[in-house]
């Protein structure tokens, strides 16, 4: 599986859109968004007020398509415009002294929909425009950049902050004593209760790999005193094979698919070949690495929890109705994620069934628990001197 080519969320604006289907994400963004405030006002305090007139450079790593990738780029917005109306009140010889615009870069891999980014351009210019009259002017200029976030995307010392929601989970490949066959991950599809742990330590190794890297890509990219907010699925237990909810997720896809190779409609060995480029770390996980090349400091580290089903925002302990629930979880969720790496891998003529049937199973294994899952957001400063 070439990552870089087929990894992708659904595009287009329909049913089975990760633009339609894309709740889970906005739920994040809201949630964290106290900590990206708290971060572009340090930043913008620290490192740009002090040097007059410029521009403030923001990337969104892994925007993907939909609203999501505008809500991002809004609130950075709402958030320096409040900046600067608090600068003028405090002191109008500081007029717009830290910032002239801002360059806000939207990242994902080549695969994206950015066509459909580009023309929801328009609601971001009329949001815009229906700011009050006595807001500070701040232009905005938004560009698309496709390329892996695990490659330099940056010129040294360019970008003032990144941010990636639901992102770094991701993987730049699956471990590759697993794709050449060295291994077998037998009737899993990531790391499940009867991964071997030698299997596990495959998928671990390739996380440490690909998170250190996006480190000293970043760092290399940052100004000096630059932040970083990152929220990605985690898990809860320091545990492997105790894997908890995401891990759970994806066994109960592994176990649809293997419901369709008793039927006779997918190859046990097309399965058996079939492993996510994904990892879910714990919080001790991020700050071991974070901490292990001092490339940066964490300002702040968190684990929420967020249900299955992105209908779904209650605080109960039940479900209401486990059908419905399953429902949302199969098709307004995980299938908008999963779709174009089984059409890739599988085909396309298994799609409707394969998520009738993960739906089925959702719905029971909702009957015996709710289901959440971890959500680790940390925010980040660099640290020490720029890289050459």
């Amino acid at each position: 599986m070439k990552v870089e080519k087929v990894l992708r969320m659904a595009t287009g604006d329909g049913g089975n859109s990760y633009a339609a289907n894309s709740r889970l994400p906005e739920k994040a963004l809201i949630k964290t968004r106290s900590m990206l405030e708290k971060a572009i006002q340090d930043l913008y305090t620290s490192t740009l007020t002090p040097q007059g007139q410029g521009i403030m450079v923001v990337a969104d790593l892994g925007c993907s398509s939909g609203p999501n990738a505008l809500l991002v780029v809004s609130e950075v917005m709402s958030t320096l415009r409040e900046c600067l109306r608090r600068e003028e009140m405090d002191d109008d010889d500081r007029r717009h002294g830290g910032m002239a615009a801002v360059q806000f870069f939207l990242n994902d891999l080549p695969g994206n929909d950015f066509n459909l980014v580009f023309r929801s351009l328009e609601r971001l210019q009329n949001l815009a425009s229906e700011t009050e009259a006595d807001d500070p002017e701040l232009p905005c200029y938004v560009a698309g950049l496709p390329g892996s976030f695990y490659t330099r995307l940056f010129p040294s010392n360019s970008v003032h902050l990144f941010h990636s929601s639901y992102s770094l989970m991701w993987q730049s490949k699956v471990p590759e004593d697993l794709t050449n066959g060295s291994h077998l991950n037998e009737e899993n599809i990531y790391i499940g209760k009867t991964t071997s742990p030698t299997v596990v330590t495959l998928f671990q190794e390739q996380f440490r790999k690909d998170f250190k890297l996006f480190l000293a890509l970043r760092y290399k990219e940052l100004v000096f005193g630059g932040r970083m907010v990152l929220t990605f699925l985690g898990r809860k237990s320091e545990e492997m094979l105790m894997h908890g909810e995401v891990g759970t997720m994806w066994e109960l896809l592994a176990k649809s698919l293997q419901s369709l190779v008793q039927k006779g409609r997918v190859k046990k060995e097309k399965l058996s070949s079939f492993n996510l480029p994904y990892y879910a770390p714990s919080v001790n996980d991020v700050k071991a690495l974070v901490k292990e090349d001092n490339l940066f400091n964490i300002d702040h580290i968190d684990l929420f929890e967020s249900n299955w089903d992105p209908l779904d925002d209650s605080d109960s302990d039940v479900v209401p109705d486990c059908d419905s629930s399953g429902e949302n979880v199969a098709n307004k969720s995980i299938r908008a994620v999963m779709e174009p790496l089984i059409m890739e891998h599988f085909g396309d003529a298994i799609l409707d069934e394969l998520f009738v049937v993960f739906a089925s199973m959702v719905s029971k294994h909702l009957e015996i628990t709710k289901a959440m899952y971890p959500v680790i957001v940390v925010s980040l400063n660099k640290a020490g001197h720029p890289l050459n």
